[in-house]
């Protein structure tokens, strides 16, 4: 009796921990298999997901009868119930006729579905990338709703939303993976220089406006989500190939190549692997630009020439000033300066295409490690980390050869599904990287030193005048004189030269962009959700220490004193509560708080109120009210840079004494018993200054009375509110997703152009106006905010609708505006540097017939002003058309796709003094994607 008791126990022993084996297949409504669907059983967190071809093995524990869920994004969700331990199913998942049922994650920090997000989002996938007219997936950006995508480069767009954009964008975040993107040095994304590479890429969200309350400072203007592919979910090898051609009038027609690999493994259900390499190689759309930026239209007659795209043309001076001291020394008789106009020239310059080879590259490696050390729980540890380096062209207060510039990041992870906490590096290197500004301005000074030029000039001039020569003739002759013994472009001295200024980070010799800045952060969240019932509770935090090392070439660090450390941190809180009401109606409400802390500023809280009402599964009306800010910047902080026209300083209050500047006092000044030399510091800037436009004014009109003092404060951070209004929802076959804001904001930071006087103090109706209408100034560039009102406030209009049976038909409206009184503000520089009006549209299908599809797509962009302190001009109105075929062979688990970008060959910009955009024509190959 007792050994058949012991052999009943064991055989209930055994069926009790027995193994439920699930085999499946997932397809489409044509019997295509879906890869990547995820197969989870209801209320657990026990899954797996589909491989290339739609099949999947689920092993569990589990004793049936149980029900599991079957999604995939771009597919209506279902369950299928399991009712033996060895089951085999397909399972039919029919394409979603709405981007409704999508599930997003940025919103709220938790999964979602973008119907019932709080706020606007825009999202792309697999099957959208695929589909794009784009050349990558991050040029497809470009024709998201409501979203700008300004070009520098063939290789770093800058992505920005609802106004306030410049290359140097540190209004809005770029994370991957979590990790931001920004670079240490310039701090702001360089685009997709050194992000993900294609075959990688799971999906990109992207949400406009304000997010401060959950993603803290940087998060002003927007923010956009790159998350990669898991090596759990996706295994094996993809591979993306494109080849093609850049056509552009000014660089000519030229080859294009970007190829991606992905390897991953799941070596077993606890441990996986990946790696990915990109590399992309073209030819950069050329700047040639020769307009005159000082008098708009003005050609290289004009004796004060400053061509948008010349450069070494900056370096200018009042030749009456010189007469002056070539007389006092008795290099010319006594009264020449008599026969010399107050008139100020600028030496000769060389074209952007002279001291760059356009060459654009990006080459990019990432790896990651996986560990999930307990089975059925989704419990990870993470170790990833990236490196990229390429070349590119980017375009601040001057325009920079970005070669070799060399970025990487390290980040270790530990997350299930209700927290996550994480903490990585970012540091760069600019490699050979130089100001093509100064590039110019030194090679010019390695022949003739300027005073050498100006003063050959100012005598040649006197020496024609007396001849008999004519002022035009004087003009000439002075210039030819000048000029003589110039290092012209193509032969081994002016070779030698440039060698030599592009090695040399001083900038009165050369023009080297020195770099090797790191920032470290970490950051947390937990989700109680499974833990409280009544509500979805989130808290979280995050800490950045910024280690700044330029050697003095763009900070005012020093070799002596070493790098410039300083640190912020925010902790927030989020509460979600979702209140059924009749029917299918709910009203789902959020809130949540931050406070940010920069050691340099008092502490801020940025609240976000939201409310989402969804009167059925097809509409739903959200709203929102937040403030946002945005700590200053590392430059507004610490920069110290000499950009030609004016000096860059930031107002920190350590920075002011940190950055010194000797100067030369004119002859006219000595007159007044002024010392040679002067030497100013960054202070000056902040506490003797004049206005600019006063300056200006002082000079046209001979009147002291319209000088206007400037002094600015020093920066703090800047706030917004902001107020949303939205609506998602379907009506018949017509998606719809409508959302309007206005914003206002509070000491709005910005650059403001000042002049400091070498002698005098500011105000005192004497001395100090003697220095301005003798040129005795230095012209700086602050970091300051403004009292004046600012506000801007728009709306877009998102349609997409099924016609003529299975074709795609989309397009969006987005309207843009600020408001802000320029007349009265003069000297504020804003940057708005958006479109009043854009339009976009797309038509397409999939499935045109079997496995062959197309898209083509529209962009409309009015004219705007674009202003920025590189130069100011308008960007004329543009339309472009993209457009692509794209053919699957299942056989062989690949995609062809054969399209072009700007096929209308109508040559366009986005900023002003960047190259124009030709087009692009290419064909591309992806394996097991």
């Amino acid at each position: 009796m007792r050994t058949i008791l012991l052999l009943a126990l064991m055989i209930v022993g055994a069926f009790g921990y027995s193994q439920t084996n699930i085999n499946g297949n997932v397809v489409d409504q044509n019997n295509e298999p879906i890869p990547g669907a995820n197969i989870v059983i209801v209320g657990k967190t026990i899954g797996t997901v589909t491989d290339f071809d739609g099949n999947f093995n689920l092993a569990t524990s589990e004793v049936p009868p149980f029900k599991i869920e079957v999604s995939s994004i771009g597919y209506t969700s279902t369950t299928e119930d399991i009712t033996s331990a060895s089951q085999t199913i397909t399972i039919t998942l029919n394409e979603s006729q709405t981007f409704l049922d999508e599930v997003v994650i940025s919103a709220s920090r938790t999964p979602e579905r973008i119907f019932e997000s709080p706020v606007t989002v825009e999202r792309i996938g697999i099957s959208e990338i695929k589909n794009s007219t784009a050349a990558d997936f991050y040029g497809g950006l470009e024709n998201l709703k409501g979203v700008d995508v300004n070009t520098n480069s063939l290789t770093f767009k800058s992505v920005n939303t609802r106004g306030f954009a410049s290359f140097a964008n540190t209004r809005f975040m770029q994370l991957v993976d979590g990790m931001d993107n920004s670079t240490p040095a310039l701090n702001f994304p360089i685009g997709n220089l050194v992000g993900l590479v294609e075959p990688d890429v799971l999906s990109v969200e992207l949400l406009p406006g304000a997010s401060s309350a959950l993603y803290g400072a940087n998060a002003f203007n927007g923010i956009l989500f790159m998350r990669s592919k898991s090596p759990f979910d996706y295994e094996g090898i993809s591979v993306s190939i494109k080849q093609g051609v850049t056509s552009q009038k000014a660089a000519g027609d030229n080859s294009y190549t970007d190829f991606g690999i992905r390897a991953a493994h799941k070596f077993s259900d606890k441990f996986a692997a990946k790696v990915n390499f990109g590399y992309l190689k073209g030819t950069d759309w050329a700047a040639n630009n020769q307009e005159d930026k000082i008098t708009p239209g003005g050609t290289r007659d004009n004796l004060n020439y400053d061509g948008v795209n010349v450069y070494g043309d900056e370096v200018s001076i009042n030749i009456k000033e010189v007469a002056l001291t070539l007389e006092g020394l008795g290099v010319l008789p006594a009264g020449a300066n008599a026969l010399v106009p107050s008139e100020i020239v600028s030496r000769t310059g060389y074209n952007e295409r002279d001291l760059t080879n356009y060459n654009a590259e990006s080459i990019k490696a990432d790896w990651g490690l996986y560990y999930r050390p307990i089975e059925d729980n989704s419990l990870e540890i993470s170790y990833v980390g990236k490196v990229g380096t390429g070349n590119t062209i980017y375009q601040g207060t001057n325009r920079y050869n970005i070669a070799g510039f060399f970025q990487e990041q390290h980040k270790l992870e530990i997350k299930n599904d209700n927290f996550f906490v994480r903490g990585y590096m970012v540091g760069d290197k600019a490699g050979d990287s130089y100001d093509m500004v100064f590039t110019g301005i030194n090679i010019n000074r390695a022949w003739k030193d300027d005073n050498t030029w100006f003063g050959e000039y100012t005598g040649t001039y006197v020496q024609a005048t007396l001849a008999g020569a004519t002022d035009a003739q004087a003009h000439a002759a002075a210039r030819s004189q000048a000029e003589s013994g110039r290092y012209l472009p193509g032969t081994s001295e002016f070779q030698a030269a440039f060698n030599k200024v592009i090695k040399d980070p001083d900038l009165s010799v050369g023009s080297q962009f020195y770099d090797q800045s790191k920032y470290y952060h970490a950051d947390g969240n937990y989700n109680f959700s499974h833990l409280i019932d009544w509500a979805e509770i989130q808290v979280g935090g995050s800490f950045r220490e910024y280690s700044l090392n330029s050697l003095g070439t763009i900070y005012t660090d020093s070799e002596e004193d070493g790098p410039i450390d300083y640190s912020e941190f925010g902790i927030y809180s989020q509460i979600q509560k979702t209140l059924p009401m009749a029917g299918e109606k709910s009203l789902k409400l959020t809130g949540s708080i931050r406070y940010d802390k920069s050691e340099f500023f008092d502490g801020f809280y940025s609240p976000r109120l939201s409310a989402g009402y969804t009167l059925s599964r097809n509409h739903n009306i959200r709203a929102s009210a937040q403030t946002g800010f945005r700590n200053p910047t590392t430059q507004d902080l610490f920069i110290g840079l000499d950009a030609g026209r004016a000096i860059l300083v930031g107002s920190a209050p350590d920075n002011l004494e940190q950055y010194t500047r000797d100067f030369n006092v004119s002859a006219s000044g000595q007159l007044l018993g002024q010392p040679s030399s002067v030497t100013q510091t960054g202070a000056n800037a902040y506490s003797n200054s004049y206005s600019a436009a006063s300056a200006t004014a002082l000079a046209e009109t001979g009147d002291p009375s319209v000088l206007e003092v400037a002094n600015p404060d020093l920066v703090k951070p800047e706030k917004v509110t902001s107020f949303e209004i939205g609506y998602r929802g379907k009506v018949d076959k017509v998606v719809i997703d409508f959302s309007t804001y206005y914003n206002s904001y509070e000491d709005f930071i910005s650059q403001e152009v000042v002049v400091a006087p070498y002698y005098g103090e500011v105000g005192d109706g004497g001395l100090s106006v003697a220095a301005i209408a003798n040129g005795d100034f230095q012209a700086y560039s602050t970091y300051t905010n403004t009292d004046a009102n600012v506000n801007s406030y728009g709306a877009s209009l998102g349609l997409d609708v099924k016609v003529l049976g299975n074709f795609d038909l989309g397009g969006s409206y987005t309207f843009t505006k600020l408001d802000f009184d320029r007349e009265a503000n003069p000297d504020v520089m804003l940057s708005f540097n958006t479109p009043e009006h854009k339009f976009k549209a797309s038509f397409g299908n999939k499935e045109l017939f079997e496995n062959f599809g197309f898209n083509v797509s529209y962009r409309f962009s009015d004219d705007y002003f674009w202003e920025a302190t590189f130069g100011n001009g308008v960007i004329p109105e543009f339309h472009v058309v993209d457009a692509q075929i794209n053919y699957e062979v299942p056989s062989i688990k690949s995609s062809f796709k054969l399209g072009g970008t700007n096929l209308t060959n109508k040559e366009y910009y986005t900023a002003f003094g960047t190259g124009f955009i030709g087009s692009m024509y290419y064909l591309s190959w992806t394996i097991n994607n």
